[in-house]
């Protein structure tokens, strides 16, 4: 579990299914990716985390407030190809009603922080849409550099920016 002033942040168990998928369910929250997320999708996005967390400390995780532990987005580090290379890729989606209040920003570091001093990650990326500016503004807030672009094959194939921290 990672403790932020304003949030928790913690390994998805089965239970967490019903939390995390009208998140990814909305049009507005989910629109830099292809599609909003299924309710099956969601399961096996939440599945695949759990799984992979216990063995690697590696995997995306649900993000709670700590007043009341509303779920508000989902935050983590997972092993990915990018670009055509393995890389430690960190990712963050809020929910809207929670944008612009520094939610993004305060997991993404949290986790950032988590990859490099818990697991020893000493490069980690982020890599989003080319015209998701508050994705980027994240990322550059934390340290990290673009670094490259590609037309992403899992999203539509469009232009992607990979933004990197190395450490």
């Amino acid at each position: 579990m990672i403790e932020t002033p304003r949030t928790i942040i913690r390994p998805y168990t089965e239970a967490d299914i019903v939390l995390i998928a009208p998140i990814f369910a909305d049009p507005i929250t989910m629109v830099f990716w292809p599609q909003p997320l299924s309710a099956e999708a969601s399961a096996a996005w939440v599945r695949r985390a759990s799984a992979s967390f216990p063995a690697t400390g590696l995997g995306r995780m649900l993000v709670e407030l700590r007043a009341g532990g509303t779920p508000i987005g989902d935050c983590g580090i997972v092993e990915t190809e990018i670009n055509g290379q393995r890389e430690y890729d960190l990712g963050y989606i809020i929910h809207h009603p929670y944008w612009r209040q520094g939610f993004g920003l305060e997991c993404a570091r949290a986790c950032l922080e988590y990859g490099m001093h818990t697991l020893g990650l000493t490069r980690i990326v982020a890599n989003m849409p080319h015209d998701h500016s508050a994705s980027a503004r994240v990322a550059e807030r934390l340290g990290m550099q673009r670094e490259a672009s590609f037309q992403h094959p899992r999203n539509r194939n469009i232009l992607t920016y990979v933004y990197a921290l190395n450490l």
